[in-house]
């Protein structure tokens, strides 16, 4: 099993977001023995949330050889043509090393931010994801489309490797996103906090050969019982508007042992990566998981 971490976009415990916080973060992740920075996307969250793929290109320089992927990007919210320009640039100028991971997106603020029907989220979404794997060279243009317009030529520049850029979608394992992604993904994107490893499991042996990875596992390591429980009941269950009970058997949160327990149970069922969230701190939880829990899975 590989790792991932999610940039910092959210504050958590008063810690500003800033430039230096992203750059630490990838710092402590590249020097941990991590494969991949991730970003995800919101523009209207219950706290403030930087954008994920300006974070992304604010790190490039950073990143040395590690792996960049939005984990997921609004597509049918930002535009299958207007996503592409931003996944190629990132990809041009990375080298190569970009993953679309991509989503409706479950949040109707978002859709009502931008005068969209969340009812029709579904239908956008097949078509742009359709359009957007023409546009970064894995598949033919769709001969029709309803609800987005496409260039009359190709966009310039391409991406850097034959074969384009991956696109991975993400779905919490329901019996009609499982399809979807076995349709139209290079991959998969399961969301750590939705699911548990026999789930996962049961999932993932409907998808066969495609790559997965498991996004958006909350981490908060700590030895100290009250400390565990403040970060469930105040920070992460406040949060998600999640009961924390439901949350604590989910996400790692707490003592090593329990974090890496979780995670060998999802490398059990065949996960490949999986992208930790530090809920504060970032260099610090990164550096203990790299020693305290990646040894033991």
């Amino acid at each position: 099993m590989e790792f991932g971490v999610h940039l910092p976009l959210m504050e958590f415990g008063g810690e500003a977001v800033s430039l230096a916080g992203l750059q630490a973060t990838v710092d402590a992740a590249r020097d941990g023995g991590f494969t991949t920075v991730s970003a995800n996307d919101h523009f209207l969250f219950s706290t403030p949330w930087l954008d994920g793929p300006t974070a992304l290109a604010a790190v490039l320089d950073r990143s040395g050889d590690l792996t960049l992927a939005t984990t997921i990007s609004l597509l049918s919210l930002r535009g299958p043509v207007p996503l592409a320009k931003t996944l190629v640039a990132l990809d041009v100028l990375s080298g190569g090393r970009v993953i679309a991971g991509v989503g409706p997106g479950s949040s109707r603020r978002d859709y009502d931010a931008v005068g969209m029907s969340f009812e029709d989220r579904w239908s956008r979404f097949e078509e742009a994801v359709t359009i957007l794997r023409a546009l970064l060279g894995r598949g033919p243009m769709p001969e029709k489309t309803r609800y987005y317009a496409v260039p009359d030529g190709e966009l310039q520049p391409l991406p850097v490797k034959d074969g384009g850029i991956p696109v991975w979608i993400g779905s919490w394992g329901s019996p009609a996103g499982l399809r979807r992604v076995a349709r139209l993904a290079d991959g998969w994107l399961a969301s750590a906090y939705n699911t548990s490893p026999e789930q996962f499991a049961t999932a993932q042996q409907q998808l066969a050969d495609i790559p997965n990875a498991l996004v958006t596992m909350w981490t908060w390591i700590t030895e100290d019982r009250s400390e565990r429980e403040r970060v469930l009941h105040d920070v992460l269950a406040p949060l998600l508007k999640r009961d924390p009970d439901d949350l604590r058997d989910r996400v790692c949160v707490g003592p090593a042992g329990h974090c890496a327990d979780l995670l060998s149970r999802y490398a059990q069922a065949n996960c490949h990566r999986a992208h930790l969230w530090p809920l504060g701190d970032p260099p610090r939880q990164l550096d203990l998981f790299a020693n305290q829990v990646a040894p033991r899975i």
